[in-house]
């Protein structure tokens, strides 16, 4: 049962994070993700799907953390690197998010949108099942040179947005400040998310031993 709870959390998690990035496709002329700048452009590039790029690269990515360190690579690790991208491919396809409209509105939108994959990230990340894909590969960079994660993620994903401008992806204000609006976002929602689970778990907790009891 409280295994249920966490699988829960995480499930709905990758949706919300999911749906976030979406959104914030739906307005890739302000920019996005250097991880998407660079699914996009592959995409525009080569074809497949943006989710279907997502899967692959994350895919690689575990790939090269089983190599290195194998530590943060969970079942849950597997599950986020093809549900992710499938579900991004659903919420495009569905085509019912609202477009841009190159006015002050899709600023809104796209803010909406980084903040909605911090409270994904958030939850997913509360349920402990496994980091993700990109999460678990810096995690395994940063113990192999004994660097700090942030700067392991900072020149990590410089390289990889390098190579999506390169390749032509959508690179543009929100692109850099990205960041500085998601993490706090996230950093709140794990919090509170883990507090919640606790108490999920002890209300659980305290319901089998009832039953055990009586």
């Amino acid at each position: 049962m409280i295994l249920t709870v966490r699988w829960m959390f995480y499930l709905v998690g990758l949706i919300v994070f999911s749906y976030g990035i979406t959104i914030v496709l739906k307005m890739q002329h302000l920019g996005v993700h250097p991880w998407d700048v660079l699914n996009v452009a592959l995409y525009e590039k080569i074809g497949l799907t943006i989710g279907s790029w997502a899967i692959i690269i994350s895919i690689l990515l575990i790939c090269i953390s089983l190599i290195l360190d194998r530590t943060y690579i969970k079942f849950g690790t597997f599950i986020n690197a093809v549900l992710v991208g499938v579900f991004v491919d659903l919420f495009l396809w569905l085509d019912y998010l609202p477009t841009a409209s190159h006015t002050w509105t899709d600023y809104l939108i796209i803010t909406a949108g980084i903040v909605t994959m911090g409270v994904g990230g958030g939850l997913y990340n509360s349920a402990e099942l496994g980091a993700g894909p990109r999460d678990g590969f810096m995690l395994s960079i940063s113990d192999m040179v004994g660097k700090s994660v942030g700067l392991v993620r900072i020149v990590v994903e410089t390289l990889v947005l390098l190579i999506g401008l390169l390749l032509g992806g959508p690179v543009f204000l929100f692109t850099f400040i990205f960041t500085f609006i998601q993490s706090p976002v996230f950093a709140f929602s794990l919090k509170w998310f883990k507090k919640v689970i606790v108490n999920l778990e002890s209300r659980v907790e305290q319901k089998e031993f009832s039953k055990t009891s009586a």
